[in-house]
């Protein structure tokens, strides 16, 4: 079924467990979802693409489901990038516009981000993000958005948001040898933020931590606006291997124990109950009590909030939390997590559920679809942004041939 490209969003989600596709259409101008296609990850390791061919092909068997599912051809995504080469920097830079007051055009905005953006980055560091804070116009601060106002100087607060250039031209590749044209690129954390708070918790101050299986990528806002952006080196995986290594068991017996009897406070589960392990192909099963696995499990957790509260310290946003921290991500779904988070960062906790988009089935509407929802509106959001600047700039343009005839 053919389809204006226009009219169809398709996102990428490249984890380091899973690689998921997940198409939307425009219906009235609002997101309808249209299919989605789900791929256990290969050629990944620590969120980085190791190994190309099991990558392109994990990648192509993934966008080939969505394309059954959606009943359409998918030639263009978007792609979420995460993992520890993420970081996020705020700058601040500005322009005079002159000895006379004169009225902020968007041309003016963008000369002021570009001199706030004129920072010295290492030569593999490529801008993945450029988010303004707050607009200065002759030191009156505070101003989201400064197109119309008069003044003599307008500066920014700018955050950046950067990436390594060949971790990300790497996703890249992968996704063009399966057949996909890259249009944009997306730091996961603010893509999971896009779909899980809302603007009160924008405006008080929140800290979205995304789980994945790798790392765990964060995006805190304050104010409405993006204060602080890190990755967090520990995932899901990392729990998993720690039941692996301290319960003798495969991964995989490993990972199904963490979903089914896993607990990240251990003074929750009860001393008496016992689980039976399967182990090591050749050794016998053998019964062990379940609180073993939250004395395993809660180290792991403490150690994830602890760096996440000395990363936000750090950062300068650990008391610009007045919302509290939303949890998202396969990894969130650890019971007891938010008992942690709330012990160690001092503040509420809560799981971030996706938004639905209308037809979307309910096993989309979980937590680990939460980036990948979050690309597909933020992508819709930002289009929708562009297209109005255009449109204004026709229309001066228009204004001023007219008034030259």
């Amino acid at each position: 079924m053919s389809e204006r490209p226009d009219s169809l969003i398709t996102v990428l989600d490249v984890g380091s467990g899973h690689i998921r596709v997940l198409v939307a259409d425009l219906n009235d101008g609002a997101l309808r979802y249209r299919g989605h296609g789900i791929v256990a990850a290969a050629g990944m390791r620590k969120g980085l693409i190791a190994d190309l061919q099991p990558a392109i092909q994990a990648i192509t068997k993934a966008a080939n489901l969505a394309e059954t599912s959606a009943q359409c051809t998918v030639e263009q995504c978007v792609v979420g990038i995460g993992g520890p080469h993420v970081r996020g920097v705020n700058s601040r830079g500005g322009i005079t516009l002159g000895s006379r007051l004169r009225e902020i055009s968007r041309e003016d905005v963008r000369a002021a981000v570009d001199r706030a953006r004129s920072v010295s980055l290492p030569p593999d560091r490529e801008v993945l993000h450029l988010l303004p804070q707050q607009f200065i116009l002759d030191e009156q601060p505070g101003i989201h958005d400064p197109v119309g106002m008069v003044g003599n100087r307008l500066e920014v607060n700018l955050h950046i948001s950067t990436c390594s250039g060949s971790a990300s031209q790497s996703v890249i590749t992968c996704a063009n040898r399966a057949g996909l044209e890259v249009t944009e690129t997306v730091f996961e954390a603010i893509a999971a933020a896009e779909a899980t708070i809302s603007a009160d918790e924008r405006e008080l101050g929140v800290c979205v931590l995304d789980i994945g299986a790798g790392s765990s990528e964060l995006a805190v806002f304050f104010e409405g606006s993006v204060a602080h952006t890190a990755v967090i080196p520990i995932g899901g995986d990392h729990f998993t291997n720690d039941l692996a290594v301290g319960l003798h068991v495969p991964v995989q017996e490993a990972e199904m124990l963490k979903c089914r009897y896993g607990h990240a406070v251990v003074t929750s589960v009860s001393q008496e109950a016992e689980i039976e392990l399967q182990g090591i192909q050749g050794y016998a099963p053998r019964m062990v009590r379940q609180r073993l696995l939250s004395e395993i499990l809660e180290p792991r957790a403490r150690e994830l909030f602890h760096l996440l509260r000395e990363n936000l310290r750090q950062g300068g946003v650990l008391e610009a939390m007045g919302a509290g921290c939303v949890v998202t991500g396969g990894g969130s779904r650890l019971p007891g997590l938010l008992e942690v988070a709330e012990s160690l960062l001092r503040v509420p906790a809560r799981i971030g559920y996706p938004v639905p988009l209308s037809r979307m089935p309910q096993e989309i509407v979980q937590p680990e679809f939460a980036a990948t929802v979050g690309m597909l509106l933020y992508t819709h959001r930002t289009r929708i942004m562009r297209a109005a600047e255009d449109q204004g700039l026709r229309a001066k343009l228009r204004a001023m041939f007219a008034g030259s005839l």
